[in-house]
């Protein structure tokens, strides 16, 4: 999206952010933004073109590797319970998937969506960990299959390369192994690029309201997802921003802070799932805001401006966490600027 096209429309400097925001909220009434009413009270939506509803809220799995197994065993029946149908993992998330396949056991798989990722960028490589993720998993399929944490112009030339990774991914879907295709990333140069190279079905991407308000991470990513019919699970939607020099780092060290009161949680989710074609949001890693991000998605309404007004104040107490930085693209996108 151009900036003149973004902010066309200039008064004061708080009008002018607002009316710059507005446009990206989806309309309540579009069909393909529907909440879908579930019994636990957990709205769920469309995920695009899979045609699956699943909650608004998705399960963190990377939260499983800091518990025991009878731990996670209670808070993924918990998550269930309360309505929570997405569930997130990665080989890369420690023992995270040798938990969450027991932890699933007794609950019916056709009510799960499964998702899980791979850090390979070759297809040996891809398709070693989509077999072990199938194993520890417990399931002779996925439901979503993704390149997981896609940055670099190198890294999306190799995937789409010979013997790349999209080898495993294409060919895990002919083999039912995996019934739809995404990626996640971390650079708006990387998500950009993929999704004008292959008509992905999901987009996992950093949506939150410190780097939407301080740098516009996400604009461009929800535009070209939204044009080109992906749906967008939201990662990093209740992060605080990176930690400030010589901050003390709470939740032994976690990489990047997160908001930890609830009204603030909501606050964040309501900005984030309001965002066209979001569709669901995975919380900040730990049990207990996963379950302040289910309460917070129960009582679920679009965002309002006191919510943008309130979230824009907060942008002052913290940092992006996704410092500026240049994506040198390939093909006929190349040299184009966004945040490592």
């Amino acid at each position: 999206m151009k900036r003149r096209t973004f902010v066309k429309t200039v008064g004061t400097a708080a009008s002018a952010f607002a009316m710059g925001v507005r446009p990206l909220f989806a309309n309540p009434a579009d069909p393909a933004r529907r909440l879908i009413p579930h019994a636990s009270g957990l709205p769920r939506r469309i995920l695009g073109r899979t045609g699956r509803a699943v909650s608004i809220i998705g399960y963190p799995g990377l939260a499983l590797s800091k518990i025991s197994q009878s731990e996670a065993n209670a808070a993924v029946r918990a998550a269930f319970d309360k309505g929570v149908n997405y569930f997130d993992v990665a080989p890369a998330y420690g023992d995270a998937e040798v938990k969450l396949g027991p932890a699933m056991d007794g609950l019916p798989r056709g009510e799960i969506f499964l998702a899980s990722k791979t850090k390979q960028r070759d297809a040996a490589g891809a398709r070693s960990e989509l077999e072990r993720s199938l194993t520890r998993l417990k399931t002779d399929h996925l439901d979503l299959y993704q390149m997981h944490v896609m940055s670099t112009a190198a890294e999306v030339k190799q995937v789409f390369g010979p013997g790349g990774a999209m080898e495993t991914l294409l060919k895990a879907r002919e083999e039912g192994k995996t019934r739809w295709l995404g990626f996640s990333a971390h650079t708006k140069g990387a998500a950009l690029e993929l999704l004008r190279q292959f008509k992905f079905d999901t987009v996992m991407y950093p949506v939150n309201f410190l780097e939407h308000f301080t740098h516009q991470f996400d604009p461009e990513v929800l535009e070209l997802a939204r044009s080109e019919g992906a749906a967008v699970l939201a990662i990093k939607p209740v992060s605080a921003g990176g930690w400030k020099p010589g901050e003390t780092r709470t939740r032994n060290g976690y990489w990047y802070r997160t908001l930890e009161e609830q009204d603030e949680i909501g606050q964040a989710l309501r900005f984030t799932l309001s965002l066209d074609p979001v569709v669901s949001a995975i919380p900040t890693s730990f049990t207990d805001i996963a379950e302040k991000s289910i309460l917070a998605g129960v009582s679920y309404r679009p965002a309002t401006d006191a919510d943008i007004s309130a979230l824009r104040a907060m942008t002052e107490k913290y940092q992006p966490l996704f410092p500026r930085g240049k994506f040198v693209g390939v093909g006929p996108h190349a040299n184009y600027y966004a945040h490592a």
